[in-house]
């Protein structure tokens, strides 16, 4: 059954609504502005990774009370709830987060999920008066995200994104150096992320026990499992995942927005890859290159995660990174992603920046709910919704492209000379691993045009019957009832 078929078979038949959740949810239940000597009283929702590496340092915050926790994985919430420091009160805690956003005496809410509750999570703590802290891609869908500032703006809500190079010190003094036109004119951005991803397995079709299932599915189909684990590999499946594009690919083309000073969506997106070298039942490409077709300065991404030879554990590098951004100007590059260094055209080094991680990027969105100001927010949720979509775009390229010759990715990307170069390294990266383009072919995407919000496709470069209407149907997919965004938030 195909994936539009199932996903329709199954919000056909599960007799429930969406607008039965939603009413728990309403305005009436807002919390107040939190007073300067007040403590925010925060929900935590996920609590697995990075959720975990967010609270030890959320616990150190005098101005923050832990007040929630939730886990749909109950092992996951007992042992975080374990390693608290003592001495403070017990927070409160559920493996279903709609008991958590219902509740009074929580103001804010942090959520680090997997991508798909992201959006209907926020939009649910919108309604309930809770100030929103979510994780990147601040949405798995285009239009999930449309949703989620509306309901940021419908209900006055505070809403940071978890883009923290936002709030990263030395690449804000790159980029300042960037715009001061030291370097002259960037002419493109090269956004890279060599991330080593292993097999994730392949099983017969199996249900993790010890949780509820269903609720971790929510808006997605709920079908078996036939990967190894159910955590964190639910990156690389496209009903609960966005691929790497979505995962570290949104920090560095976020990154390259700043850089460009680009505030809307390019013209077109395009992208090609596959995946190579490793058998397992992943969805996702591990190489992949996506052209943003920006007039004035275009945004190239590629991703690696194989190594950089057969038998190593370490990756390629360029310009001294695996994972970063370089941004190509008329006198030298700059590249970085916790700081950045400056170089001549020669590849000497010019000026370092030093840099902090985003270090006070949490701390931006608690002062931001304290003063209210939704414009001291260092990645507010408009910023978030361009960043995430242009790795949905060029997921969604991919996903409606077809196989295709090496020659054919050449003439598709002909138009930048940048991203043909990159296009050859990438073919010399594979040649290493043994991989025959000829033999294993690209999936060679279509260009997408967009709409001037940048929401919407308005035509595809494919002649294939049905490719425009797959891509727009990509753009918002299907939810699995009564785990639905409606359409008036």
């Amino acid at each position: 059954m195909s994936s539009l078929t199932r996903r329709s078979f199954l919000q056909k038949t599960t007799v429930a609504t969406g607008a039965t959740l939603a009413a728990r949810f309403t305005p009436s239940t807002q919390a107040a502005a939190t007073g300067a000597n007040d403590a925010i009283r925060l929900g935590v929702i996920g609590l697995n990774g990075k959720g975990s590496a967010h609270l030890k340092n959320l616990v150190k915050m005098k101005d923050v009370r832990i007040a929630g926790l939730c886990d749909v994985d109950p092992e996951v919430l007992a042992r975080t709830a374990k390693n608290l420091p003592q001495g403070q009160p017990a927070p409160f805690q559920t493996t279903d987060a709609r008991e958590l956003i219902a509740r009074k005496d929580i103001d804010a809410v942090m959520i680090v999920t997997s991508n798909h509750w992201h959006a209907l999570l926020t939009v649910w703590a919108c309604q309930a008066g809770k100030d929103v802290y979510v994780e990147k891609p601040m949405s798995r869908t285009v239009w999930e995200g449309r949703k989620m500032i509306e309901a940021a703006t419908k209900y006055n809500r505070i809403v940071q994104v978890g883009t923290h190079y936002r709030s990263e010190t030395g690449l804000a003094e790159a980029i300042k150096y960037l715009h001061s036109g030291e370097l002259g004119k960037v002419h493109h951005i090269r956004a890279i992320v060599y991330n080593l991803r292993l097999s994730i397995g392949r099983k017969l079709p199996w249900y993790p026990e010890g949780l509820n299932y269903d609720l971790f599915c929510g808006p997605t189909p709920m079908v078996p499992l036939t990967r190894g684990k159910l955590h964190y590999d639910w990156h690389w499946a496209w009903d609960t995942g966005n691929g790497e594009l979505g995962n570290n690919g949104v920090h560095v083309l976020d990154i390259a927005l700043r850089i460009a000073k680009h505030n809307g969506p390019p013209r077109r997106i395009m992208s090609c890859g596959g995946r190579y070298a490793i058998e397992d039942v992943a969805e996702t490409p591990n190489s992949h290159l996506a052209v943003y077709d920006y007039p004035s300065i275009p945004l190239i991404f590629e991703h690696r995660a194989l190594p950089a030879k057969p038998g190593v554990s370490y990756l390629d590098q360029v310009g001294g990174l695996r994972t970063g951004v370089i941004a190509y100007c008329e006198g030298g590059t700059v590249a970085g992603l916790i700081g950045a260094t400056a170089f001549d055209k020669a590849g000497k080094q010019i000026k370092k920046f030093a840099g902090d991680g985003g270090a006070t990027h949490v701390k931006n969105f608690f002062d931001a709910v304290r003063s209210r100001r939704k414009q001291d927010l260092a990645a507010p949720v408009e910023t978030g919704h361009l960043s995430a979509s242009l790795c949905h775009f060029g997921n969604i390229s991919y996903r409606a492209g077809e196989t295709s010759s090496v020659a054919k990715v050449d003439e598709a990307i002909g138009n930048f000379p940048a991203a043909v170069g990159i296009h050859r390294e990438l073919q010399t990266h594979l040649g290493v691993h043994g991989i025959d383009l000829a033999k294993q072919p690209f999936r060679l995407g279509p260009w997408l045009t967009l709409d001037a919000i940048g929401d919407g496709i308005t035509a595809v470069s494919s002649q294939k019957e049905g490719t425009l209407e797959y891509a727009r149907f990509l753009l918002k997919e299907t939810q699995r009832p009564p785990f639905v965004i409606p359409e008036v938030v």
